[in-house]
């Protein structure tokens, strides 16, 4: 998983204090301003129904008129501050932006404190046994509905496709959001997607040719290191499909 080599890769260049920094500057980039030309908007916190319960996330989009919708899965830290402000960033360009949590079925976000990190041994017994149990199933029972209950806000344009966006775990979610629901997915973007072209029948990579979505699959340079085939079958299967695909590899 993403998440864990993420981690281990953090351990080793990092120091304790260097950590602290970090979570420091994480902490003071919630006090960014917004950017110019932002857009106001109103957000709240809303329940999903799904089959397997009621989701809460964060739903948030432009004061006035009706916008394009992004859905948003966060990676193993889950639902938390940091990425109601990405919604809220993304909501001020002109989208209608749903942040879920992706293990309501266990637990309310945010499923982690302030000062956790990935890195302490009773944040990771926690969280990696929570992100065990999702699976394909799970996130198309969930993405079908997310994408339901968007296409009923009043804030949300249905002529308009929908972006959906991952972050490490969440990168292959939107491979399987994009391939269950075609005319409704016209972006995906994996961002340190974790486990997305494998030598796995059930590969995300192998969903591509079920999609309609264009694509901006970014990868962190150490997953690169360790699996540089994987952008070369990723971009094997956005071209057979002959759907436009930015795969770029970030240092």
């Amino acid at each position: 998983m993403c998440d864990d080599l993420t981690a281990a890769d953090d351990a080793a260049l990092m120091s304790r204090r260097d950590i602290g920094l970090l979570a420091a500057g994480a902490g003071l980039a919630l006090l960014i301003p917004s950017a110019a030309n932002a857009l106001p908007v109103r957000a709240s916190t809303v329940s999903i129904t799904t089959p397997d319960g009621v989701c809460d996330a964060y739903f948030v989009h432009p004061a006035k008129g009706k916008h394009p919708a992004v859905l948003i899965w966060p990676d193993i830290k889950g639902l938390r501050p940091a990425f109601e402000l990405m919604g809220k960033r993304l909501a001020e360009a002109g989208y209608a932006v749903l942040v879920i949590n992706p293990f309501y079925r266990v637990a309310k976000a945010p499923v982690v404190g302030p000062n956790d990190d990935f890195q302490m041994p009773a944040v990771r017994a926690k969280l990696m046994p929570m992100a065990q149990a999702l699976s394909a199933k799970t996130t198309e029972i969930d993405a079908a509905a997310f994408v339901h209950w968007l296409d009923a806000q009043r804030g949300v344009d249905k002529k308009r496709k929908i972006g959906t966006i991952g972050y490490c775990m969440g990168g292959p979610m939107t491979f399987h959001t994009a391939a269950l629901l075609p005319e409704r997915i016209g972006a995906i973007g994996s961002f340190h997607g974790g486990g997305l072209a494998t030598d796995k029948p059930d590969s995300p990579h192998h969903l591509v040719s079920k999609m309609k979505a264009s694509a901006l699959i970014a990868i962190a340079d150490n997953d690169n290191q360790r699996d540089p085939g994987a952008k070369l079958a990723l971009r094997s299967a956005f071209d057979a499909a002959n759907l436009p695909a930015e795969i770029e590899v970030y240092t």
